[in-house]
């Protein structure tokens, strides 16, 4: 794709605003993501593409694995903004920190559990080692659901190992270093081409979800609203440009997320069309609501399982779209 093209196509996007931000004063932000995979992407669409810069945000963008060390840091203060899972702000919130979501960013799971060519069945997969990104939070929360829907219970039926994201536990994976791991679209095509089997795909076991999410400080959203609202407009404009051009988008990706051309396609086409790249940023508030359920029915809570309301404000971006014209 020529590049002349994609920049021409990028700024007919960016000027969808019509406000001239390179005259705003330009505002730091560090924003952090649990990792850099293709589900993440969009982030890194944002920071290298103009996204923030033409809503007058400076952005740092960081990876920080592990969704619960995340929202640490953003509850300490390192962070202005966070990029999770959606069940680290969950934990969180339920603990009494002043936090909350205020926008998606994958909207379902992606994940499918791949192994080696030993293991053909979920039961198989007993006295397996799986590896992790952590012990309790993000995909490995989904992940003892899955696995405890077929009937195998963390750890009395199988071993978590801490290793990393999908990029790293599909590199233990392929040097035998682990006996499976749950991969996010489009790694397990690739682990599929290496010749391991697709055990089974989270989205068959848990239909709706809300895996990633963006959050906040309450105290300091309400203190920089103008700023969160530039955030949340930068974001939707991000997703919308996703969605209206492919080639463009499955070029980027492929490059900074370091794939297969093929699979980024492949990634982008499953994504945008099953909308968990939501179309303007939006959160899933229904799998939302089932990331509660499934927190309390772990941490075995009492009372009734609270309403997805408590963890999420949607004005933020209700006012960016506002202000975009839609």
């Amino acid at each position: 794709m020529p590049q002349m093209f994609i920049a021409m196509v990028l700024l007919a996007a960016l000027s969808a605003t019509g406000v001239p931000l390179q005259a705003q004063e330009k505002i730091k932000l560090r924003v952090s993501s649990a990792t850099k995979t293709l589900g993440y992407g969009p982030l890194w669409i944002a920071a290298n593409m103009g996204f923030f810069g033409r809503q007058g945000l400076d952005v740092d963008l960081v990876v920080i694995r592990a969704s619960d060390v995340g929202i640490q840091a953003l509850a300490g203060g390192s962070l202005e903004i966070a990029g999770s899972a959606a069940d680290a702000p969950v934990a969180a919130i339920e603990k009494g920190l002043d936090l909350v979501m205020i926008g998606g960013i994958i909207n379902g799971l992606t994940q499918s559990i791949m192994a080696a060519k030993r293991f053909k069945t979920y039961n198989d997969l007993r006295g397996a080692t799986f590896g992790a990104i952590s012990l309790t939070s993000g995909v490995t929360f989904a992940l003892r659901q899955v696995l405890k829907v077929k009937g195998l219970e963390y750890p009395r039926d199988y071993k978590l190992l801490v290793i990393g994201g999908s990029p790293q536990t599909y590199a233990a994976l392929s040097a035998g270093q682990i006996d499976a791991a749950a991969l996010s679209l489009p790694l397990n095509y690739a682990a599929e081409e290496q010749g391991f089997n697709d055990i089974g795909r989270f989205v068959d076991v848990i239909p709706n979800y809300q895996l990633a999410a963006f959050s906040v400080k309450r105290s300091w959203a309400e203190k920089h609203k103008p700023v969160l609202i530039r955030f949340m407009k930068s974001m939707a404009l991000t997703y919308r440009w996703i969605h209206q051009n492919r080639e463009p988008a499955v070029e980027f990706l492929a490059r900074e997320m370091k794939l297969r051309r093929e699979h980024a396609r492949r990634g982008w086409e499953f994504y945008t069309a099953s909308r968990m790249w939501h179309p303007d940023g939006d959160i899933n508030v229904g799998g939302l609501q089932v990331v509660a359920q499934l927190y309390a029915e772990q941490k075995q809570l009492k009372g009734p399982v609270p309403n997805a309301a408590k963890y999420l404000d949607r004005s933020f971006l209700k006012e960016a779209l506002r202000e975009l014209g839609r």
